[in-house]
């Protein structure tokens, strides 16, 4: 069975939002050498609405030549969930999920032969996918920085979830990575 991972880059208190603005500061190739490895376990993206907008803008206009990562992007299969959305999606190899229906056909996805699938952003879908018990590894780059403001991974008012420390690793640039899985019980 395949793994449902959720990688995500947070600030100390919790902000998801507009990483690109924060995050690339603390980049350092120790760090890009984990994410490139949790690249290449993988086969498919599971991304939200907002974030496949925001992607295929970017991703789909990149010259691989130029920019490597881009053939990678290009290339996985994409599963977006949206109940807005309409097929069929623009991006090569993307695939609608019906909101409303998205827990059946990502416990079919999981079944399926292939790599680990990787959730990055969508905050809400990784809430509804820890919900669901859909989630196999939640995977936390802690930033040390303070936002203040923006959108947190995980908002108030959503129920208390247990999960328990698989690993962890602190990195020169005082990133920590944290990899939590669902916990027992």
């Amino acid at each position: 069975m395949r793994k449902l991972v959720a990688a995500e880059h947070v600030s100390l208190d919790g902000v998801m939002e507009a990483p690109e603005r924060w995050r690339f500061a603390y980049d350092n190739d120790e760090i890009n050498q984990v994410i490139g490895a949790g690249f290449a376990a993988s086969d498919a993206l599971l991304m939200g609405r907002v974030l496949y907008g925001e992607w295929v803008a970017y991703w789909s206009q990149q010259d691989p030549e130029q920019n490597p990562i881009a053939e990678l992007m290009n290339g996985f299969s994409k599963y977006v969930v949206s109940t807005t959305l309409e097929a069929p999606l623009e991006w090569q190899n993307s695939t609608l999920i019906k909101g409303d229906e998205f827990a059946e056909a990502i416990s079919d996805l999981k079944r399926q032969p292939g790599k680990d699938i990787v959730v990055s952003g969508s905050g809400a879908l990784v809430w509804s996918l820890l919900q669901h018990g859909l989630l196999d590894e939640l995977i936390l780059f802690v930033h040390p920085i303070v936002l203040g403001n923006g959108k947190r991974l995980f908002e108030e008012g959503e129920e208390r979830t247990a999960l328990e420390l698989a690993e962890s690793r602190t990195f020169a640039t005082g990133v920590v990575c944290l990899t939590y899985r669902p916990a027992d019980g």
